[in-house]
């Protein structure tokens, strides 16, 4: 120690020596040499451990204990003690007392029922009042008990050779004080006598000598206290063999590492048994040349116990024949172990550090942490990181001292420390950046050199402000204007806390951070400092800022409670929710049925809720969630309740009889259906009556077994039975009457079946059918029969069925192989005579189908080949998901389908996935049958045949069923997530179904958050549709781990999630985007809004959809109005030119019409038309005639008019392909319609022409025709303007004659002839089928009125007469209002 002291004096002096020169002038060198001076004098880590720590003792009463403690630093340590977390007061204790090297001393330890001040657990605690204070390991102390045996030694004997086990058990802590005495003296040690852990006693080899009384005595202090004696009795070698026996089986134990396990395995028989054992099914070797070794006794021990040991071992006695086996397991337990231990850390004040702390053991250790001596409790700058270590956060200077690492499971514990350094500012850390520091502060670690320092940021302003992080910018410092070599470190704390946190930025002249992490609500204070290469310069301007508040949610409802009223309700109840910003609204109660996927829910709006229609005897899980104005709030926990029981609402299943003899009937059936249960079944009743006297009814109450034999029956007589569940609540319903005979004789089986009186092979390409009929003789039990078969020889295979069976199909069978078949009928006594044939298989290209029925002459005549009908209208009725009834009809039976014989019924099923799938079958008595146990969503096929005595059917028809679809019981599986290339904000998802879809996948349910502790309402949801196995997700953030899971949901609901597969999105974005990429409000193409952090959250209903692009307010505004402008002036054009269209009619044309109309008598018109003006009825002339045919289920049609053609252009031509033109005419019109504005937009566009549309020429069609060309309109004979029918279109490819008066709709003039210059309107509505619409039919027009619009518009239009047209034009308008209003 002195020459410790003498060596850091002369490195002081060194140091002044060193510095004691002159120092170069100015602010710069005062400021660098001050840095050095700072440096040089670094404070250095001083060692403080424990060079003793205290071990775990078992002491006994009134004994002297020591728990040693030792302890190492510079200074002495003071050492204090505590017990049970407690210091004790060891200056007035009398008992206790602390010896020089700091262990405790306890004198006389004081144990009693109820007073144990001794026993418990101590710790040794080191302290040195200018550096810190450790503790040690906490150690146990325990007191062993009043001596008090478990169990006394029992007189037994033994045979000269053999082994005997004496038994005295102890407590565990006892059993090492236990010792034995023979004839009251201590037993000397003995290879053969061994003592196991337990305390038993353990004799091998026995010989006369070893006959006495046997005791054990207990020393645990004072007076031995002595079991009961037992005499030991050694009696002559045997000689008759004696049945093996185990005296000590092995029992389980747990072992440390280096201990000592012993497993007996006492055995004891004639001949002497011999043991071996095994450890995982391996046989063990025992030699003796390794750890493990075989004691006399076949007592297995293993020294020094390692980790692998642990497994399950087995001990295997042989004597003669006889074997027995026992079984035992080992575990061993490890105590804490430490991998990394926390090192010590140099660090500045507002640094972030981190302790690591890495251990190991079994169980898994937990970990706590103890500064200066005291419990670190977690906050939120004392943080458990990563399981094990702590991180510290805005380190100040009270932080310094020694760290500890206690490390604790049910084995042992440990501990391991480090001692933290807090420097100062000026004082650069003197190594390199280790582990423990974050990445938040190791910036700092950089040693400063001389120079000018930079002043103060300026500026600093929060530009973003949220509810859990601030956005920070400011100026570079004055001193450096440009500030592109300038590091910035930001220090914040909460107002009125003195600990400060620091950020980084994270590239040299970067002037902004997002400090994150923040709590909502809270007023924060930040100061900005700039740093250059020669340190730290001056702080800017403190700036308060205060987070935004979070929106306030209620909080779960305290005190739910639920309990079941009867056996189809439940009431929950809760009170109001304790926190919460504004009044509850209303509460939502959620419900499940346990093992279901789907919940329902209720609105209520008080604070209880009865909720009925359940189901009986069944649990359900409920929970509750209030609701305020800002939304749903925090759940409460889940209350599970069960429903009342009730009796049971259906019968027992599948009751099947089974004649046993002449005087038992064997009952035998299932429970009823579990949804039918209503509660626990206690038992079941049975009642039963003669046939022949119905009246007389007997019960018989049983178990809850499944079975009943019901004995002291009549010979001969037919019985029928019945069976009900019983719960608490009382019986249910019976199942319908089933009968059965007696027998009229016992069957005999005291000898073995006779040989079967027939055997019918049927050989197939890989399958035989072998069937038979029973022994002639009858009065001998036959139990089943045994098949064998093999090629050449029947021994290859054996197969045993039952003894209803009549048939059996050998199948995977080889094509075109000679096989030897056996048949023998057996019982209990034992396998009657063979009955032998052999068969050949058939080759692959044989498909005829020749029946072999060999008859083995010299045993049975030849029986009735005559089979019973099979059952017939076999129907399958799909009950649930995995059970399906099969009902069908015997026409054997009478008419009211009747069963009084023996008869019973095979039904056999199988599904066809996977292809080899084998057929299942059951027996049944009732002409129906409930298959349980099949697979949802999977089609099964059913047949059925009958057996009577000898006589089976042939398989009936099969019928089909599909099991209803259940929900997912699986995830998706191979969930991976990768990313897309070019777009690192890009991910896509890939997936494969569940393996157990239960259904059609409607959908899947696309989870992600960044927390994968997250509740799964605060995970990001995104719906992709079933028959999609990938999906990608746009706009994440980068750098960012991301978790996902995938749901799958059929029709009946959500199937389970995926495990969390994690994905962390690339560091930057990729090289070929613009560099104002991230800028707000120029969005094109591809562009993304600005990155505002992760915890950034677009407000609800805006536009900017994170995985879509974004459309502002100001682009759908602008959008509008062009839609608008475009509308207004399209009705302008149209409108002038179908003024400038009236006028261009010539004298020429209007003869040439007249001509064609005289000649066509289509038209006649009478009278005068003079000023006649054009009815209002033609302006919906063509929807009023196709009213008819319309078919659109459009509940609310639109009215608009006809578009007219603006110039010829407009107008399709008619050529060979006038079919597909018209049919396109028709899908353009359709889609014109359903763009045109309102009719009240755009009167006059469309009255003028088709008031004044001059008559087609060419004839027209009359309208109880269908024409062979295009298909037009269909006119309804009585409507009053049939003869206005749609003209038809001429046959493609036809001559077209320009003289003749006949001019298709909308057509252009054809290569090679003159067009007519002909008015038109674009119907187009040719075939095209539209939504009927109420129209109010006025009055049809007169016929002069007609005559005379049409001789008007040939004309010439002046000045007075356009005036007038205007007129009419408003009239029309006027008109048209009216007819749309109506």
């Amino acid at each position: 120690m002195a020459a410790r002291r003498a060596r850091r004096l002369l490195g002081s002096l060194c140091i002044a020596l060193l510095f004691a020169q002159p120092a170069p002038t100015g602010a710069a060198a005062r400021s660098g040499s001050r840095s050095l001076l700072t440096e040089s004098l670094v404070r250095t880590f001083t060692p403080f451990y424990f060079l003793v720590e205290p071990l775990d003792v078992l002491s006994v009463r009134g004994a002297s204990v020591i728990m040693n403690c030792s302890a190492q630093c510079e200074t002495p340590p003071r050492i204090e003690w505590k017990k049970d977390g407690s210091f004790l007061n060891l200056v007035s204790d009398d008992r206790r007392q602390l010896l020089p090297d700091g262990s405790l001393l306890i004198n006389s330890v004081v144990h009693s029922k109820h007073n144990k001040p001794d026993e418990g657990y101590y710790q040794c605690v080191a302290t040195v009042d200018s550096l810190g204070t450790i503790v040690s390991r906490t150690a146990k102390l325990t007191v062993a008990g009043l001596p008090r045996f478990t169990s006394q030694p029992e007189p037994t004997s033994v045979y000269r050779g053999g082994s005997a086990v004496l038994g005295c058990e102890v407590t565990a802590e006892l059993a090492p004080l236990l010792r034995w005495e023979r004839d009251r003296q201590a037993l000397a040690p003995d290879r053969r006598v061994l003592q196991l852990p337990g305390g038993a006693l353990l004799l091998t080899n026995a010989s006369d000598a070893d006959a006495g009384l046997y005791r054990c005595a207990l020393d645990s202090g004072g007076t031995p206290k002595y079991s009961d004696e037992a005499e030991l009795k050694v009696l002559p070698d045997a000689e008759e063999p004696q049945r093996l026996a185990l005296l000590k089986p092995p029992s389980s134990l747990s072992r440390l590492p280096g201990q000592r396990a012993v497993f007996p395995c006492v055995a004891a028989g004639f001949p002497p048994p011999l043991i071996r054992w095994t450890r995982n099914e391996e046989e063990l070797p025992t030699d003796g040349s390794g750890r493990f070794q075989l004691l006399p006794g076949g007592v297995l021990e293993i020294r020094d116990v390692a980790e692998a040991d642990a497994g399950t071992f087995t001990c295997i006695a042989e004597s003669g024949n006889d074997t027995l086996e026992a079984q035992a397991e080992l575990a061993v337990q490890v105590p804490p172990t430490f991998l990394k231990r926390p090192a010590n850390i140099y660090a500045h004040e507002s640094m972030d550090i981190v302790f690591e702390c890495e251990v190991t053991g079994k169980p898994t250790p937990t970990v706590k942490w103890v500064k200066n001596g005291d419990v670190v409790i977690p906050s939120d700058y004392f943080k458990i990181v990563k399981e094990h270590n702590l991180q510290v956060l805005g380190l100040v200077k009270s932080d310094e001292g020694f760290y500890q690492c206690i490390a604790e499971n049910d084995v042992g514990n440990a501990q391991a420390g480090a001692q933290l350094i807090i420097l100062d500012l000026d004082v650069a850390i003197p190594t390199l950046p280790p582990t423990s520091l974050t990445s938040a502060t190791n910036d700092h670690l950089a040693p400063a050199t001389a120079g000018p320092l930079p002043s103060a940021p300026r500026d600093v302003v929060a530009t973003l402000v949220s509810t859990r992080f601030i956005r920070l910018t400011w100026r570079p410092p004055a001193s450096d204007p440009q500030g592109d070599n300038l590091t910035y470190s930001i220090f914040y704390t909460k107002e009125g806390i003195n600990r400060e946190r620091v950020e980084n930025t994270s590239r040299p002249g970067e002037t902004q951070v997002m400090i994150q992490n923040l709590m909502p609500e809270t007023v924060y204070v930040f100061r900005v400092v700039a740093q250059n290469r020669h340190g730290p310069g001056e702080s800017s301007a403190p700036l308060k800022v205060a987070t935004q508040p979070e929106v306030q949610l209620p909080g779960p409802a305290p005190n739910i409670r639920a309990f079941s009223g009867s056996p189809t309700t439940v009431t929950v109840t809760w009170e109001t929710p304790l926190s919460g910003n504004g009044d509850i609204q209303n509460y939502k109660l959620y419900y499940m049925e346990k093992g279901q996927h789907t919940e329902q829910d209720v609105d209520v709006a008080g604070l209880a809720h009865t909720v009925t229609g359940l189901k009986k005897f069944t649990e359900y899980s409920f929970r509750v969630v209030a609701y305020n104005k800002h939304g749903p709030g925090v759940s409460t926990h889940d209350v599970v309740v069960r429903t009342l029981s009730d009796v049971p609402s259906a019968p027992p299943q599948n009751l099947t009889l089974e004649v046993r003899n002449s005087k038992s009937i064997l009952l035998q059936w299932q429970p009823p259906p579990a949804g039918t249960q209503s509660g626990q079944i206690t038992g079941y009743k049975i009642r039963y009556r003669k046939v022949s006297r119905k009246s007389d009814v007997t019960e018989s109450v049983g178990g809850t077994q499944l079975s009943q034999l019901i004995e002291g029956l009549e010979r001969g007589t037919e019985y029928s039975f019945r069976v009900a569940a019983m719960t608490i609540n009382g019986t249910g319903p019976a199942t319908d009457w089933v009968s059965a005979e007696t027998f009229e004789s016992d069957l005999d089986e005291t000898r073995v079946p006779e040989v079967p009186s027939s055997l019918h092979v049927r050989p197939l390409v890989t399958s035989i059918v072998v069937s038979w009929t029973p022994p002639e003789n009858q009065d001998v039990v036959v139990r089943g029969y045994a098949i064998g078969y093999g090629i050449g020889s029947p021994h290859a295979q054996t197969i045993k069925v039952d003894y209803k069976q009549r048939y059996y199909t050998i199948e995977n069978l080889d094509p075109s192989s000679h096989y030897v078949i056996t048949l023998k009928a057996f019982n209990n006594v034992g396998e009657g005579i063979p009955l032998y044939e052999s068969a050949v298989t058939r080759p692959h290209s044989d498909t005829s189908e020749v029946d072999l029925f060999v008859i083995n002459a010299p045993y049975t005549p030849v029986p009735d080949p005559s089979p019973m009908m099979p059952p017939v209208g076999v129907q399958a009725s799909i009950l649930s998901h995995d059970t399906i009834r099969i009902t069908w009809a015997d026409n054997s039976l009478p008419k009211n389908q009747k069963i009084t014989d023996a008869r019973f019924y095979t039904v056999r099923w199988k599904t066809n996935i996977p292809a080899n799938t084998k057929y299942k079958t059951a027996n049944a008595t009732t002409l129906s049958y409930l298959v349980t146990g099949l697979k949802p969503n999977t089609l099964y096929e059913f047949s059925v045949m009958v057996t009577k005595g000898r006589r089976s059917s042939t398989w009936s028809m099969t019928a089909h069923g599909t099991t209803f679809e259940l929900v997912p019981t699986s995830p998706p599986k191979d969930v991976t997530v990768v990313s897309k290339e070019g777009k690192p904000r890009t991910i896509i998802v890939n997936w494969q179904p569940p393996s157990e879809a239960n259904g059609k996948i409607t959908g899947y349910i696309i989870y992600y958050s960044t927390d994968v502790n997250a509740e799964i309402h605060d995970w990001v949801i995104e719906p992709v549709v079933g028959n999609r196995l990938t999906h990608q997700i746009q706009e994440l953030t980068l750098d960012t781990p991301y978790f996902f899971k995938i749901q799958a949901r059929n029709s009946k609901g959500m199937g389970p999630m995926s495990e969390a597969v994690q994905f962390r999105t690339p560091k930057a974005e990729s090289s070929d985007k613009m560099p104002n990429d991230q800028a707000s409000g120029s969005a094109g193409k591809g562009s993304r809004p600005m990155d505002l952090g992760p915890d950034y959250k677009p407000p609800l209903g805006g536009s900017n959809s994170p995985h879509g692009s974004p459309t502002s307010p100001l682009d759908s505004n602008m959008l509008l109005v062009i839609i608008v402008s475009v509308g207004v002036i399209t009705i302008i054009i149209v409108v002038i030119v179908a003024v400038f269209c009236t006028r261009r009619t010539t004298s020429h044309q209007k003869k040439k019409r007249a001509a064609c109309k005289s000649v066509n008598g289509s038209h006649k018109y009478k009278g005068n038309s003079k000023d006649v003006k054009p009815p209002d009825l033609w302006i919906h002339h063509e929807r009023l005639e196709l009213k008819p045919i319309d078919k659109s289920p459009d509940p609310n049609p639109i009215m608009t008019d006809t578009p007219i053609p603006r110039n010829s252009q407009d107008i399709t031509p008619v050529d060979n392909s006038m079919d597909s033109n018209i049919h396109q005419r028709r899908n353009s019109y359709r889609e014109s319609v359903r763009n045109t504005p309102s009719t009240d937009t755009m009167p006059a566009a469309s009255a003028v022409p088709s008031a004044e549309l001059p008559e087609p020429e060419g004839p027209f069609l009359p309208a109880e025709e269908e024409p062979q060309g295009p298909p037009t309109a269909h006119v309804r004979p009585s409507h009053p303007l049939k003869s206005f029918a749609v003209p038809a279109v001429p046959p493609a490819g036809g001559p077209f004659d320009p003289a003749l008066p006949s001019t298709p709709l909308l057509t252009q003039q054809a290569p090679g002839h003159p067009m007519h210059a002909v008015k038109t309107a674009s119907i187009g509505t040719l075939g095209r089928t539209r939504p009927p619409m109420p129209v109010v039919v006025p009055s049809a027009p007169e016929v002069q009125e007609t005559t005379r619009m049409l001789e008007d518009s040939e004309s010439s239009y002046e000045p007075d007469e356009l005036t007038k047209e205007m007129a009419h034009l408003e009239g029309l308008m006027k008109d048209l209002n009216a007819i749309t209003t109506a």
